[in-house]
């Protein structure tokens, strides 16, 4: 397994909820504010901001398939992008207090 698929696995092993964005992405800033409106404890890291952030993007795709950001994972689980969360807003509280975020 590759150093940026390790570590990769090792966020979203080590992370209630895992957000991997950029900095500059409006999806990624709307992902963020919704978890953060919520009250979650989540961890995001910025792959722009990253030496190894185009190789962890490279290996998320490996993981499970999904090329852009945001790419979300909450309690090990993927759940997508922005859309993907937004769409189970009315779930997320529920998620969120299983994972152990809220």
């Amino acid at each position: 397994m590759s150093a940026a698929k390790t570590k990769a696995q090792k966020i979203i092993d080590e992370n209630p909820v895992a957000v991997f964005s950029k900095s500059y992405c409006p999806y990624c800033k709307a992902t963020k504010a919704l978890l953060t409106e919520l009250g979650a404890n989540y961890y995001s890291i910025e792959l722009d901001q990253v030496d190894d952030g185009s190789a962890i993007q490279a290996a998320l795709k490996e993981i499970n398939g999904q090329t852009s950001v945001p790419n979300i994972y909450i309690k090990q689980k993927h759940i997508g992008g922005n859309s993907d969360l937004q769409a189970i807003k009315g779930n997320l509280k529920g998620l969120l207090t299983d994972a152990g975020a809220l």
